[in-house]
C-alpha cells in the first residue's frame, strides 16, 4: 500500500486546515466528492494535472488509516 503520508498533508492557512493533496489546493474531501459523483480517476487526472494516480491511490489509503483508527464512524440506523 502507497504510504499516504508523502502526498497528503493539512496547514492551518491552506483550506482552513483541511487535509489535501501536497503542493495543491485539493483537499481529499473535494476528491472523494468527485468521485461520489461519478467521476473518474481519468477525469480527475484530466482537470487536475498536478493530480497524480498515486496521489489518489494515497487518497483511498488515508481514508483506509482513518476506518481503522476509529476517525469516521457512520452510526448504523437501526430501524432498517
Amino acid at each position: 500500500m502507497i504510504d499516504w503520508k508523502e502526498y497528503i498533508t493539512t496547514n492551518d492557512e491552506i483550506l482552513l486546515g483541511k487535509p489535501h493533496i501536497k503542493d495543491t489546493r485539493l483537499s481529499i474531501e473535494f476528491i472523494l466528492e468527485r468521485l461520489a459523483n461519478g467521476w473518474t480517476e481519468k477525469d480527475l487526472i484530466e482537470n487536475y494535472p498536478r493530480l497524480t494516480q498515486d496521489a489518489l491511490r494515497a487518497v483511498f489509503g488515508y481514508i483506509y488509516a482513518c476506518l481503522q483508527d476509529g476517525l469516521l464512524f457512520i452510526p448504523v440506523d437501526k430501524r432498517a
